[in-house]
């Protein structure tokens, strides 16, 4: 059978292919079931905004390994400082053999994340293992216990992760218990505010729940940090009212908690600025990053307040793969290349476009209950006109039409019926817009 053929995207009716047909097949027999796979898809190749699987088919990626990959697919740059590493070592251990690259790294960090006050940081491998190690600090330099996190937000899948995270299915399930002096708090969802409400009234209530909270539910005298995502990713790329966030964040401060901006999805000129942080006028005690911090290979970092970061004792943070030299460079990379090329300022025009091009969607498709998002952080949200009801059937056949027609989507919301948009900031507008006509013909078919 002939394939779909366009400019950049060029797939087979017949998916899957029968490459992939031999790999599922060996996947399912070998790998746990519980590593769960958004798509069909085994990849061959990738480049900027491609990807190619293992029978040939390219398809225009708009999930970008879940935000890891702001920077595109093999930015040159990056392969060009990783192959350099590894003719020289490729893990001595920090703890064991210090490198410079580390050092270098956690220099720049500090220097291009919010907060005009002395900062460190601490290098680590995985998202999980910032918050989980944020968290420790706050503990340590607080000396008190609690944790508060909000409704709907995603901070990994480790026991205290799991414990901050709001979304049960499918990440805690018959998981627990959980970690204790974790509590969770209300976060807004402008789309579903109460109807006579305006938006500034409705940040104000959500407020006072907060207020209220710290009443009912959890005394501020025992309670070390808040984290927060600054615009939620897993729970459905929502946006909050500015004056919630900075609302919460002063509460933080007249109460000693520190504040912890979870960036490990809105980092790395996601949102239009290189960290969300800066859109709501927030200077975070303490930064989470991970994700597109080294265009795809294994890293993350926790950057703050630098009396924070030396509550620690000599051994009390860290491991064995922390701050790996190959992830450092790549990093470092990352970082001019965003810094040279302006990819936050991309995103924000990229962001424009997206929001515009569903906007006009959702003015013919009410199923299109909102078009929302911060920069090219941009997500559509699906329900029923008749009632408002969340309709994530609607969703997950959109997601699978598009893939078949070339486009990769992931889903988002704790009802799953949130398309989320993460292309790489390196896509072409000529190929946002290919990608944008498929996804325009997909809904238009269902």
């Amino acid at each position: 059978m002939d394939a779909q053929q366009r400019k950049y995207v060029s797939v087979r009716p017949d998916l899957p292919g029968p490459r992939t047909e031999q790999l599922l097949k060996r996947r399912v027999e070998y790998v746990s079931r519980g590593a769960g796979n958004n798509h069909p898809l085994f990849v061959d190749s990738a480049e900027g905004a491609l990807i190619v699987d293992v029978d040939g088919n390219t398809y225009l990626d708009f999930a970008g390994a879940i935000g890891t990959l702001n920077a595109g697919h093999r930015p040159p740059e990056v392969v060009r400082a990783i192959k350099e590493q590894l003719d020289r070592y490729i893990h001595p251990c920090f703890h064991v053999g210090m490198y410079e690259p580390y050092v270098a790294l956690a220099q720049k960090l500090t220097e291009i994340t919010p907060g005009d006050y002395a900062k460190k940081a601490l290098l680590l491998s995985s998202g999980a293992e910032a918050v989980e190690n944020a968290v420790k600090l706050a503990r340590k330099y607080t000396n008190r216990p609690g944790i508060v996190s909000f409704t709907r937000g995603f901070h990994g899948r480790t026991l205290l992760g799991m414990s901050l995270t709001s979304k049960v299915k499918p990440y805690k399930f018959r998981m627990g218990p959980y970690a204790p002096a974790t509590y969770k708090a209300p976060y807004p969802y402008p789309l579903h505010r109460p109807a006579p409400m305006t938006e500034e009234e409705y940040a104000l209530y959500c407020v006072s729940q907060f207020e209220a909270f710290l009443l009912t539910e959890a005394a501020p005298e025992e309670l070390a940090a808040v984290i927060m995502e600054p615009v939620q990713g897993e729970g459905g790329f929502i946006v909050p009212p500015a004056s919630f966030v900075r609302g919460v964040y002063d509460i933080c401060r007249r109460h000693g908690i520190l504040f912890i901006a979870d960036e490990i999805q809105t980092g790395f000129g996601r949102t239009g600025h290189m960290f969300a942080s800066t859109h709501f006028g927030i200077e975070p005690d303490l930064i989470t990053l991970s994700k597109s911090i080294a265009a795809g290979l294994p890293l993350s970092a926790v950057v703050g307040r630098a009396d924070v970061m030396d509550a620690a004792d000599p051994g009390e943070v860290g491991g064995t793969y922390g701050g790996s030299p190959l992830g450092c460079v790549a990093a470092l990379a990352v970082i001019e290349q965003m810094e040279r090329e302006d990819l936050p300022g991309r995103a924000a025009s990229m962001g424009e476009t997206l929001r515009r091009y569903f906007a006009e969607l959702a003015a013919r498709h009410p199923v299109i209950a909102e078009v929302r998002g911060l920069g090219a952080m941009c997500a559509i949200e699906l329900a029923h006109p008749a009632d408002g009801s969340p309709a994530p059937d609607l969703a997950a056949r959109l997601i699978r039409r598009c893939f078949e027609k070339g486009v990769v989507l992931l889903g988002a919301g704790i009802y799953g019926n949130v398309i989320r948009f993460l292309p790489p900031l390196v896509m072409t507008d000529e190929q946002l817009l290919e990608g944008l006509d498929i996804m325009k013909e997909a809904l238009e078919e269902l």
